[in-house]
């Protein structure tokens, strides 16, 4: 499998950028949960928050790759 210096570089700023989303998500999850008394335990609230993040750094830094190396060429 050939890794181009550019996908790998987008895959970092994907990251990154899937991240700093996560957090926004986050909060944004955890103030819903709360609202509506979704989250009994904190368990299944820590894997809501975990979820969102692993799905949105997966998600992001699939992206960027595929972004640095169309850019690339």
């Amino acid at each position: 499998m050939d890794l181009s210096l550019a996908g790998v570089l987008g895959a970092m700023v994907g990251s990154l950028i899937g991240a700093i989303n996560a957090v926004a998500l986050i909060g944004y999850a955890n103030s819903w949960m709360h609202e509506r008394h979704v989250a009994q335990n904190e368990e299944n609230a820590a894997l809501v928050r975990r979820s969102i993040l692993g799905a949105n750094i997966v998600i992001c830094a699939a992206i960027g790759y595929w972004f640095g190396t169309t850019l690339a060429g």
